[in-house]
């Protein structure tokens, strides 16, 4: 796997919108909270632009952003900015080869997820779901997330174990140990690539999901299609992070999302750990992808093995 080189102080990093338009003065509070970290930042473009309400400009001004700042060599990580809507529009336009004979550490999460699979399966980079420089640290970052992101950021090592915040327990919905590749993201993108070249492979991967904002039903659709596209019985062991307002309206019939987990996920019997904080969560911690993990789920550990980045 290409990994990115770990981070200096003094090091430049490419802030990019790849999918949604950036509201307000995020884009300035992002600069600066970057810069409070010892580094210098380069905005791209599409950071201040708009197109079509939803997007921040067009699949093609974007994909070109992305590689260039790919390509740039002054630019050592790439950070995304915000999630929202769009990346999967970016997916056949990038030159991967590019991209794979340039990695450097890349940020982000939600709709980021498509272009970590990409970037993961093209171009054989490891990426981080993580933090959004325009959201977490802005909105007042949780400081046990900021702790494992400078880790990762400015530190070759492997981040090791996963910790919940106190009085956020991990929780076993399967018993076991797995180790493989850790892999995933949002569970709305990992669907969108089902049946295209961006397909995500489980095959004795650790699989990573996460959501916002869908009801229970949805859930269960998207996990029922994961599992009829055999995602769930490749898998070595299973993840499952933030789903944050993903209850059901006031007022209607239906079974929670962890009772989803329960009928879907469960019957397949890979070591399950459930309730991380990472994802669509006030805390959000960082998850490398691409990299090596064991999940000992009875014992409510995750554990990143290998390092994300080189010196």
């Amino acid at each position: 796997m290409n990994k990115g080189r770990t981070l200096r102080v003094g090091d430049c990093v490419g802030l990019i919108a790849p999918a949604s338009p950036v509201e307000g003065n995020r884009v300035e509070k992002a600069i600066c909270e970057v810069e409070a970290m010892g580094l210098r930042v380069k905005v791209g473009p599409s950071s201040y632009r708009s197109f079509g309400g939803y997007l921040s400009d067009t699949p093609e001004n974007r994909a070109c952003e992305l590689e260039a700042m790919f390509s740039d060599p002054e630019v050592r990580a790439i950070w995304c900015l915000r999630g929202g809507y769009g990346t999967p529009q970016l997916l056949d336009l990038l030159d991967y080869s590019t991209i794979a004979e340039n990695p450097k550490l890349f940020i982000g999460y939600s709709d980021i997820t498509a272009l970590h699979t990409a970037f993961m399966q093209e171009a054989c980079i490891a990426t981080l779901h993580g933090p959004m420089a325009a959201v977490e640290p802005v909105n007042g970052f949780d400081p046990l997330s900021k702790e494992y992101l400078e880790r990762i950021f400015f530190c070759a090592e492997p981040l090791g174990e996963i910790v919940n915040p106190p009085g956020i327990a991990a929780r076993c919905l399967v018993p076991g140990t797995a180790s493989g590749t850790i892999v995933g993201g949002n569970l709305s993108l990992i669907c969108t690539t089902l049946g295209t070249a961006y397909e995500l492979d489980t095959t004795d991967k650790i699989l990573f999901l996460e959501d916002i904002d869908e009801e229970p039903y949805q859930v269960d659709r998207m996990l029922t299609q994961l599992a009829l596209a055999g995602k769930f019985s490749d898998a070595s062991a299973i993840i499952l992070g933030s789903w944050e307002a993903c209850a059901t309206k006031e007022g209607k019939e239906s079974f929670t999302v962890e009772e989803v987990f329960e009928r879907i996920i469960v019957p397949f019997q890979k070591p399950t750990l459930a309730n991380m904080q990472i994802g669509h969560d006030p805390t959000n911690l960082p998850l490398p992808l691409g990299v090596r993990g064991t999940v000992i789920s009875h014992e409510g550990i995750l554990c990143v093995e290998e390092s994300l980045t080189i010196e």
